[in-house]
């Protein structure tokens, strides 16, 4: 009787890859690294994998790799106001380290969006003026994150009885299970 919300959840967050302006496009990111303070950021979806792992890019100088280094265990949240749904996915995050996996999405980002990964300084390091900020000419810090999920929370606002659902993976296969909302 659940599986009809996680799946639900997973076509929504397809087709936040494909559908623009939709809001599951941008999600909440938290780590915790060795220092036991959350940590969020607003992340881009980037794909998603056949077996349902979430893919972002970031640079690999950043402050969440030194944390998905530390701790993989990740948390997302993602909501679509217009539809009062919020999904929360736990899951474990994996640094994508294939040089040629790397070189093929590399090349997929946009010229004028590669400057993400473009900057001399570090992510989070202090200027004395923005547009001081200096950039490679050569070289990138371009990163990939790959998370797999291993529980997600469906959370449908609505009358007269709010819905949530946890799912946990087992093996290979999501089991749910309603819960108070």
């Amino acid at each position: 009787m659940t599986q009809q919300f996680l799946e639900e959840a997973k076509q929504e967050l397809k087709h936040s890859l494909v559908k623009k302006g939709h809001p599951f496009r941008y999600f909440t990111l938290a780590t915790v690294g060795l220092d036991p303070m959350a940590r969020l950021r607003t992340v881009v979806l980037r794909q998603i994998t056949e077996d349902f792992k979430l893919i972002f890019y970031t640079d690999r100088r950043s402050k969440k790799m030194t944390h998905i280094t530390e701790n993989p265990k990740v948390s997302c949240l993602f909501y679509h106001p217009k539809q009062l749904l919020q999904l929360k996915i736990e899951g474990k995050a994996r640094v994508v380290n294939d040089e040629k996996i790397l070189k093929k999405y590399w090349h997929g980002i946009q010229p004028n969006s590669r400057k993400d990964y473009l900057s001399e300084q570090t992510p989070g390091s202090t200027l004395n003026n923005p547009d001081e900020l200096q950039y490679l000419n050569d070289d990138n810090h371009f990163s990939m994150v790959e998370i797999e999920p291993f529980k997600i929370e469906y959370l449908k606002l609505k009358r007269p009885n709010h819905l949530r659902v946890r799912f946990s993976k087992s093996n290979n296969d999501w089991d749910g299970e309603f819960l108070v909302p």
